[in-house]
């Protein structure tokens, strides 16, 4: 089984890496991290390194797509876009992690499709035809996109329970000590401040 995850200008490491420790431990998977080109791709901080390009796997079984810090950018890398199309006609399942669900959408693949994103972008699902949920994860078809970046480990667990079953995805669960007790209650628009919320938002946004 060959997991994709592509990489391009301006990927948001953790939206890459989260799903990657979960799904790296499926029995059978080998997960790859893809590129226009191999070689190493900085997310302007962190830098992974892609050891195959789109061409070298063209068909994944499973295609993640990660998020970026510029919500337009994702919208907005054809070669990527192209690859997301290309791998779309032939995964069994395909996946995105915060805005990444915007480089499906701009793939023509969310037309109808309820979708989850970042909360900050929302309205620009509606742009590309989906029904945007404010859910941690949703699956329609064989689309699965989560909410913003560490709801990928969310996506990602339930990802795994598809493909290797419930067991095996509670086993990675309890490998990974994924038991979240967060400090704040400020996770989301509803239960942060007011304007830590718009702090926030015009901050990812670009205000």
């Amino acid at each position: 089984m060959h997991i994709a995850i592509p990489l391009y200008a301006g990927y948001d490491a953790a939206d890459a890496l989260g799903p990657y420790f979960v799904l790296r431990n499926i029995p059978g998977a080998t997960v790859t991290f893809v590129a226009e080109r191999p070689g190493v791709v900085a997310d302007g901080e962190v830098t992974l390194t892609a050891t195959a390009s789109f061409a070298d796997l063209p068909a994944p079984d499973v295609l993640v797509v990660p998020g970026t810090k510029d919500v337009k950018r994702s919208m907005a890398d054809p070669e990527l876009i192209d690859y997301v199309k290309t791998a779309h006609s032939t995964t069994t399942w395909t996946t995105s992690v915060c805005v990444g669900s915007l480089t499906l959408g701009a793939a023509g693949l969310l037309e109808g499709v309820r979708a989850a994103t970042h909360w900050v972008a929302y309205d620009l699902l509606a742009e590309f035809g989906a029904q945007p949920v404010h859910e941690r994860f949703v699956k329609d078809g064989k689309i699965i996109t989560s909410g913003g970046v560490l709801a990928g480990v969310d996506m990602a667990l339930y990802l795994a329970s598809l493909l290797a079953g419930e067991d095996m995805a509670r086993a990675i669960q309890l490998g990974l000590e994924y038991a979240p007790q967060p400090p704040f209650d400020a996770g989301t628009p509803e239960t942060a401040p007011a304007e830590i919320t718009e702090l926030v938002r015009a901050f990812l946004r670009g205000a």
